[in-house]
């Protein structure tokens, strides 16, 4: 049973386990849940691990149950029931009845509850058609199909509802990033090192130098600690990256702001990186690209951001530049692959969904640069790959282009 919702799960990338999903079916046999309401919160503590998929699990859910409705009969029979049983007046009129005929199942219940919180004594049969016996024909017996209990306070509609509000879709770890969320992420890149003058104490030092000097004070002093890593910032902008304008923007404000480098620089492309560089988005400031190869040294962490989308010809071709003013007298595919072995440390950001990443140019990039999305997971991913402390042997030599192509 609910076996496709175990699979739809798996589809929305919930990393749920066979022997979660058995510890749940286990519960389902001892008959824990009676109600979608129970199902829903149940299935969530025992399937989803991380508040991280709780949205995940709320599309899910919402997907696999919003189908399930009482059956269409159920009302006919609660309409049948109440013109074959009769009521006392004082509870519906004849106007009050054909107002409740024009209602729909949901707003049935909704009226039924509304009665049930009105009543003051317990009714335990005849013809009062919100009595807790009698013949009611959508009381506490109803059962869908599927096992879960129908009928009584509707519960069923209620997680449904729950899940569609997506009140966690903040908590989402594949979502694009916020200011706030990437300077945190961009802190992992810190390399801290004790250089300049002494002038941090060193409590533990002067402690120990302290009881050596039989209790006369002793102060000993160290340098201060600071961030040593240097980050390079590359942004593809226009064109194709339009729609990712802000993204990119939240990307720059939060490394320029940051306090974590000991240098930060960063310059714009239009699809590829040619033979210059530049300093502002309108492209109007050059910097040679070969000047800034030869000036900044191999310890710089590298991110690049881009979709690395563009015709096959503006990556590989000589000319193949589409700004009317970038005369590219080399292939972009050489000066990206120029970068990928002068720097020990680089990652791609690209901002697509990965399901665009079938494209020859992407993947032509993706041989050069460990590409990722521009999600939470991703940049965390880029932020740990940069700060692997060694690169093998092979990472460095220039690949053949031949094999980038």
């Amino acid at each position: 049973m609910f076996t496709d919702f175990f699979y739809l799960l798996k589809r929305r990338k919930i990393p749920v386990s066979l022997t979660e999903w058995m510890t749940f079916i286990d519960a389902l046999s001892r008959g824990y849940i009676t109600n979608l309401d129970e199902f829903y919160f149940l299935a969530r503590a025992i399937l989803v691990k991380s508040v991280n998929h709780y949205d995940q699990y709320d599309v899910a859910f919402q997907e696999y149950f919003k189908g399930i409705e009482t059956p269409a009969e159920i009302v006919e029979q609660v309409l049948d029931w109440l013109k074959n049983n009769p009521l006392d007046p004082r509870v519906l009129n004849e106007e009050e009845f054909a107002k409740l005929q024009k209602l729909n199942l949901e707003e049935l219940m909704k009226k039924l509850e509304e009665r049930l919180r009105e009543q003051t004594s317990q009714h335990d049969g005849g013809g009062h058609w919100i009595g807790r016996g009698g013949t009611s024909p959508f009381g506490h017996s109803g059962y869908h199909p599927t096992g879960i209990r129908i009928g009584g306070e509707s519960r069923h509609r209620s997680a449904v509802k729950v899940a569609a509000q997506r009140k966690f879709m903040n908590y989402r770890s594949d979502l694009v990033l916020d200011v706030r969320q990437i300077s945190i992420a961009l802190k992992g890149l810190r390399e801290l090192t004790r250089s300049g003058p002494d002038d941090e104490l060193d409590l533990d030092y002067t402690i120990d130098a302290t009881a050596k000097n039989a209790g006369d004070i002793e102060f000993v002093w160290r340098h201060r600690r600071k961030n040593s890593v240097k980050l390079l910032l590359l942004m593809d902008v226009g064109g194709s990256m339009e729609p990712f304008a802000m993204l990119c923007s939240q990307l720059f404000s939060a490394a320029n702001s940051s306090s974590h480098f000991k240098d930060f620089k960063f310059y714009y492309f239009h699809n590829c990186i040619y033979d210059n560089l530049y300093e502002n988005v309108e492209l109007n400031t050059v910097v040679g690209t070969d000047h800034l190869l030869r000036t900044l040294g191999r310890e710089y962490k590298v991110i690049l951001v881009g979709d690395a989308r563009m015709g096959p010809w503006e990556l590989t071709e000589r000319h193949g530049a589409v700004n009317y003013y970038e005369v590219n007298e080399t292939p972009g595919i050489v000066w990206l692959n120029r970068f990928a072995t002068h720097f020990t440390h680089s990652v791609w950001l690209n901002p697509d969904n990965p399901e665009a990443w079938h494209h020859p140019t992407v993947q032509a990039i993706g041989k050069l640069f460990k590409m990722y999305p521009l999600t939470l997971d991703g940049l965390a991913m880029a932020v740990k790959a940069l700060v692997v402390k060694d690169r093998s042997a092979a990472r460095r030599r220039e690949p053949s282009l031949s094999r980038l192509i």
